[in-house]
């Protein structure tokens, strides 16, 4: 009697598993199928078996680098009842564990890449506090000159209205005030006025 051959259309039904992952499982957990004539994959009784209890395994939580390993073991059946899930507390205790190596690592990759980073991060973080300061203090600086320019300017036009109106009182005034006639002297240059001699 021949053996019993699928295609993998026929083995997706009758494992109850798409073609696609019966192909990913075959490349990860690195499964010898083999191929017809036409270079097509053909699947045996024992592969249907195989892919079935992989599915099992899979429906109880187990991962595909465990049930490689399994296989690499030749415990390509193996007792599942054996093989217990880690509890909850174990699982959340593996993971803490995990994260605190990885910060770990990744601190000390910063604290590395600080050390080796630090001149050239402190001229950086120098030389952009330095010009966002340089900028603060032009536009500081240019406020104070537009409020002097605002202060001498108002001074300016007080004066300029003081002046006005000092000049106004003064021809005022002077167009109030009567005109006094001033008379002129004389002086005669060249001849000597006479003497006037005290009386005896």
């Amino acid at each position: 009697m021949e053996e019993q051959r699928y295609l993998i259309s026929e083995a997706s039904k009758v494992t109850g598993t798409e073609a696609h992952v019966l192909r990913y499982w075959e490349d990860e957990l690195d499964l010898k199928i083999p191929r017809n004539e036409l270079g097509h994959r053909y699947y045996t009784e024992d592969h249907i078996r195989l892919f079935q209890e992989i599915q099992e395994l899979k429906n109880k939580g187990y991962q595909l680098k465990v049930i490689k390993d399994l296989l690499e073991g030749d415990k390509i059946l193996p007792d599942t009842k054996e093989l217990a899930l880690p509890s909850e507390e174990e699982t959340k205790a593996v993971q803490a564990a995990k994260l605190e190596q990885f910060q770990n690592i990744m601190t000390q990759i910063m604290a590395e890449a600080l050390a080796r980073n630090n001149s050239a991060l402190s001229q950086e973080v120098s030389s952009q506090v330095g010009d966002k300061l340089v900028k603060e203090m032009n536009y500081v600086l240019r406020e104070r000159e537009e409020a002097e320019e605002e202060r001498f300017k108002r001074l300016d036009e007080s004066l300029r209205a003081m002046q006005q109106k000092n000049k106004a009182r003064a021809e005022a005034a002077a167009s109030k005030a009567p005109v006094v006639k001033l008379k002129k002297k004389r002086f005669s240059f060249g001849k000597k006025a006479p003497k006037h001699e005290p009386p005896v």
